[in-house]
Parts: C-alpha cells; sequence; structure tokens
C-alpha cells in the first residue's frame, strides 16, 4: 500500500478501486478492505459519486511506514518457528529458544527504522530522482 500511498499523493484528484486494481493486477474488493484500514487511522477518505474515490486525507510528513503497516493490519514482521507449539514438542520449544532474541532484535531495529520514515520523505526521493532523470 505503501505504493499506491505514493501514487495518489502525486496524483490529482481521488482514484478508483479499480484503478487502483488495474494498477497493482488485484481485486477492486481487496483495495476496498485494505483503503478501509487506512481510512479508519485517518490517512486516506473516500469520496463517493462521479469523480470520487480514494484520496490522501492527512499530512503525509505525519505518517510513517509504521504507520502504515499498523493501519492495513499487516502481520508481524518476523516469524519463523512455531508460534504455538503443541505442548510438549521439544523440537519446537528448542527452535523458538534458538531464535527469538535475534528476532526480536530483528523486529526491535525494523520497527525504529519503518517509524523514523515519513510518506513525504519517501514522495520528495522520487520527486528527486525523477527530476534528476530529466537532466
Amino acid at each position: 500500500m505503501l505504493h499506491v500511498l505514493i501514487h495518489m499523493a502525486l496524483h490529482n484528484g481521488p482514484m478508483t478501486s479499480e484503478a487502483i486494481a488495474r494498477m497493482l493486477g488485484t481485486n477492486p474488493v481487496l483495495i476496498r478492505r485494505t483503503m478501509a484500514g487506512l481510512r479508519d487511522a485517518g490517512y486516506v477518505r473516500s469520496e463517493k459519486g462521479h469523480g470520487g474515490g480514494w484520496a490522501i486525507a492527512t499530512d503525509l510528513e505525519t505518517v510513517t511506514l509504521l504507520d502504515v503497516h499498523r493501519a492495513v493490519g499487516g502481520p508481524r514482521l518476523f516469524a519463523i518457528g512455531i508460534e504455538r507449539p503443541e505442548f510438549g514438542c521439544q523440537i519446537a520449544s528448542v527452535v523458538n529458544e534458538a531464535v527469538d532474541d535475534a528476532l526480536q532484535e530483528a523486529e526491535r531495529l525494523l520497527v525504529e527504522r519503518l517509524s523514523s520514515i515519513s510518506l513525504a520523505a519517501l514522495v520528495r526521493t522520487f520527486e528527486e530522482r525523477r527530476g534528476s532523470a530529466s537532466v
């Protein structure tokens, strides 16, 4: 959805679920479900009627990559091993113990990084690259 949000930020006017679905090669129903999480978080709004669709509803400086991940109900960032091993499974227990600390550290670092990057920063980077490509 990061890709979609950047397109929306650069697009003049709302984008329909159908247009977004074509861009991503998916179904408009899936787009509406995913956008609902972003709407509930206040990042986008839906406009009804002719010329309606989805539009950015907030200042992109205030929205981070982590915010978007959480708004769309993103799964755990890392998953290795069995989350709920069967009672008494010694193998699952050994595997989980071996990777747990590393996964927690990796997730902490990734959360820190994702929370430091705003959507506006991505828009600026894209525009800078687009500008330097035409020179």
